[in-house]
């Protein structure tokens, strides 16, 4: 399955050294130019900018229509990297886009498109724990927490007692 990515779940990714796993679930994974810009250009000598430069799996894309980004971010005050992660996705056809940010994912619904954050990608990886490509849920989770992502635990215990996995405790 094909995916649309903007930066934050790419760089999270990179971060807790999962990024490398992604092709495993989505594969090409297509990012525009402005988040090509913001985690390779923009984020030079930062996690998942070398990944993202180097990587084979990820495809670049120019928009089309550039034209209808700047009156999307007029119209919704979006960051540009999800709107155009929203825009090429919708031009392209894929239906899945990979966005942390509540009000992009919001649009990306919206617009009918499966949305899918870090946590999600992180959920589906889980399946991948029975193949050992991923020691723990737990371990993955703690490793988001302790890069200062802007995740509430409360969520992470709530998903990590979905799996009957015992909660992460408040440091």
């Amino acid at each position: 399955m094909n995916a649309v990515a903007d930066a934050s779940p790419l760089i999270v990714l990179a971060k807790i050294d999962y990024l490398d796993l992604v092709p495993t679930l989505y594969e090409p994974v297509t990012i525009s130019l402005q988040v090509f810009a913001e985690v390779v250009v923009a984020g030079a000598g930062l996690p998942g900018a070398s990944q993202v430069a180097k990587s084979d799996w990820i495809e670049v894309r120019q928009l089309g229509d550039t034209g209808e980004l700047a009156a999307a971010q007029a119209q919704y005050g979006l960051d540009i990297g999800e709107l155009s992660t929203i825009l090429l996705a919708t031009e392209i056809g894929t239906t899945t886009v990979l966005i942390d940010e509540s009000r992009g994912r919001r649009l990306a619904k919206e617009r009918g498109l499966e949305v899918r954050g870090t946590i999600g990608i992180l959920e589906n990886l889980e399946n991948l724990f029975q193949l050992g490509a991923i020691p723990d849920l737990r371990v993955a989770f703690q490793r988001i927490l302790a890069q200062g992502a802007y995740v509430s635990l409360d969520f992470l215990n709530e998903r990590l007692l979905s799996y009957g996995l015992p909660p992460l405790r408040r440091r």
